[in-house]
């Protein structure tokens, strides 16, 4: 599905230039040319991205991305402006804005800035929706640490639910005994200690069907630690 755009633009012929780039590169983009129009189409319809100019007629630029951000906090926005001092730069970025490009610009920039606000807000979208998780017979929510397993519903300690998380999101690899430490624990030295195994010793006991011939979780001796499924 094509990512929807709204442009909102008054000068109209560099609106129709920016919207036919955006129509080149595969996206659907909408355009408006004041910013009631702007905030009317907003609540009306869903956008992936808002290029927002500044100096608008009826509402400003700035005044619609206060706006926005009442509804969705998530969109990402770039301003375009022919402000261009650092004082108007901060102004945008601090009411909302994810980005800022003063006029004249570059095309091929404004679609490089374009490509990679898409991708940065889908890339969140991803790491937001992974706060569950189910294996087998078992769940756990990475926000609530709340769980099910062989014994119910339990809750998770934070140690617990970060470990875990870590080797879920590198499901089917080795993570080596260091970086858990410093991922988790934060440690810049690591202790000699056995507190990963007793971690992964738990896990089995929570999730493993047979814990004395675990499926989802391996110690690698001298390795690390794999979460298998």
């Amino acid at each position: 599905m094509k990512k929807r755009i709204l442009l909102v633009e008054d000068e109209k012929h560099l609106a129709e230039t920016i919207k036919l780039n955006l129509e080149i590169d595969d996206f659907h983009p909408i355009v408006v040319h004041d910013g009631l129009s702007a905030i009317t189409k907003f609540k009306e319809q869903r956008f992936d991205m808002v290029i927002l100019d500044i100096m608008i007629p009826n509402i400003d630029g700035i005044a619609v991305c206060e706006n926005i951000r009442l509804h969705d906090v998530n969109v990402p926005i770039l301003f375009l402006s022919a402000k261009s001092s650092a004082e108007d730069r901060v102004l945008g970025l601090k009411k909302g804005g994810d980005d800022y490009l003063t006029k004249p610009f570059n095309l091929e920039e404004l679609m490089l800035r374009v490509h990679k606000l898409i991708e940065r807000n889908d890339d969140n979208a991803k790491k937001i929706a992974a706060t569950e998780y189910i294996f087998g017979d078992n769940y756990v929510n990475f926000v609530s640490y709340e769980a099910r397993g062989n014994q119910g519903t339990f809750s998770l300690t934070k140690k617990e639910a970060l470990l875990l998380k870590l080797l879920i999101e590198n499901k089917n690899e080795v993570v080596s005994r260091e970086k858990i430490l410093q991922t988790v624990w934060g440690y810049s030295v690591y202790p000699s200690t056995r507190t990963i195994d007793n971690f992964i010793l738990a896990f089995r006991k929570y999730f493993e069907p047979d814990p004395k011939n675990p499926m989802y979780f391996k110690s690698l001796r001298g390795v690390g630690y794999k979460f298998v499924e």
